[in-house]
């Protein structure tokens, strides 16, 4: 499915939502639904917010690697996903200008991992976050640290 620019997310903050709420639940809804990656790994929103956002993935046989592991690849992605959603929830374009990550313990084959990603500095167009891996026990798997890069003129994806 082509995903159509036509009306994108306003930069003009008079024209967005009084709301951040409002303004962050409708792109990620739209982001979302245009997203084949994400969904074809299995990777789920489970919420979002100006700034912040959470997503989850539980361990399958495709995700796991040649050392019955979560493969770390994956582990970056669920991250990243979540830095996706919180960097786009202003409304505003943005894409990765980088990430690092730290696996810090394995993931097995069943576990529910859950990435909680955090706003740290918005300076003009340059953003900063942190991504928290987690087990549904709570335990820590990995963390992320992605940067970002607003780009008013990239047209946001819609739901048309």
């Amino acid at each position: 499915m082509a995903v159509r620019h036509t009306d994108r997310v306003s930069t003009n903050a008079a024209d967005l939502p009084a709301d951040p709420q409002a303004t962050a639940e409708r792109v990620a809804k739209a982001m979302e639904h245009h997203d084949e990656a994400i969904r074809g790994a299995g990777i789920r929103l489970v919420d979002v917010g100006p700034g912040r956002a959470r997503t989850a993935l539980t361990v399958e046989e495709r995700h796991v690697n040649g050392h019955g592991i979560a493969h770390g690849g994956y582990l970056f992605f669920l991250a990243d996903a979540a830095f996706s959603f919180a960097c786009n929830s202003h409304g505003v374009s943005t894409v990765a200008s980088g990430g690092d990550v730290a696996f810090l313990r394995a993931a097995r084959l069943g576990e529910e991992l859950e990435a909680e990603a955090v706003e740290r500095a918005l300076v003009g167009r340059t953003g900063l976050y942190d991504v928290t891996v987690r087990t549904g026990a709570g335990e820590v798997v990995a963390e992320f640290r992605g940067r970002s890069r607003a780009v008013p003129h990239l047209p946001a994806p819609t739901l048309d």
